[in-house]
């Protein structure tokens, strides 16, 4: 700046403080009391600013700090892997995870990410699709000695169907035909739950059929325990989901830790389909 600048600026905060920061003679200007005191504190503030943006960056360049996460208690067991990796290759970072079952919100409760099942209702987050998977319905072979095996969805309304709280169709399970055709039929049954793992623990003792995530069954499947029901009809397919608030600014610890969840569900994609 000219001088002349310099003594307008300084003029002006003279003239909003009500007080004189410098004397002037036609020799020489110093501070008075008043300006050393105003100088000194002013200079330690742009000095915590400039240490503030320090910490910024660093923190925006390097995952650190804590990382909140909330999900679904019944992907734990995907998750776990990427939180014991993620913490060994950023030791400067904490995870502080809830599980439930509930809808959340984001940002008044200061989450970073969400790990959901189903996609939120609100349009305003942002959501990155991290593995498909399909509902399947099944029961236990015991189950089927005792009651007659439904050969269409409309068979359904015959049984007792346990039902996930949140299932997005509420009591209306949709199939898809070999035509393309989606059938929808309304259940009933005596247990209606926010816990899939006591759905399925239910299933296995015989109570009724399921219309179970693939991968909260899958092991069940595999070994015979549940078989799996209308095979021709395909129920809804879904996506496990990080979602989080903001797409601009993304903190390194957030974006470091979705980039580690894309690349390791990835490998789940054809067995979670």
């Amino acid at each position: 700046m000219s001088v002349t600048m310099v003594s307008n600026h300084i003029q002006s905060l003279e003239d909003r403080l009500g007080a004189r920061l410098l004397n002037r003679t036609t020799r020489k200007v110093s501070l008075t009391e008043i300006g050393k005191a105003y100088y000194e504190r002013s200079r330690q503030i742009l000095m915590d600013l400039d240490e503030a943006d320090r910490i910024a960056d660093a923190l925006h360049s390097t995952p650190r700090g804590t990382l909140r996460v909330h999900t679904n208690p019944h992907i734990m067991r995907f998750l776990s892997p990427v939180f014991d990796e993620y913490l060994s290759l950023y030791p400067d970072v904490s995870i502080d995870l809830t599980t439930g079952e509930r809808m959340i919100d984001m940002i008044e409760e200061g989450y970073d990410l969400a790990i959901r099942t189903i996609a939120p209702p609100d349009s305003t987050l942002i959501i990155r699709k991290l593995s498909p998977w399909r509902l399947l319905l099944c029961c236990t072979p015991a189950y089927l000695e005792s009651h007659p095996e439904p050969k269409h969805p409309s068979d359904l309304a015959h049984h007792n169907c346990l039902q996930y709280t949140f299932h997005p169709y509420g009591d209306a399970w949709r199939f898809e035909g070999s035509d393309k055709q989606t059938v929808t039929v309304r259940i009933t049954g005596n247990v209606t739950s926010t816990n899939g793992e006591l759905l399925r623990f239910l299933t296995l003792k015989g109570h009724g059929l399921f219309l179970a995530p693939s991968f909260l069954v899958a092991d069940e499947l595999a070994d015979g325990s549940l078989v799996r029901l209308l095979p021709d009809h395909r129920p809804a397919e879904f996506a496990i989901n990080a979602v989080y608030p903001h797409r601009s600014h993304l903190s390194s610890k957030v974006r470091v830790f979705i980039d580690l969840l894309a690349d390791r569900f990835a490998e789940h994609h054809k067995w979670m389909a």
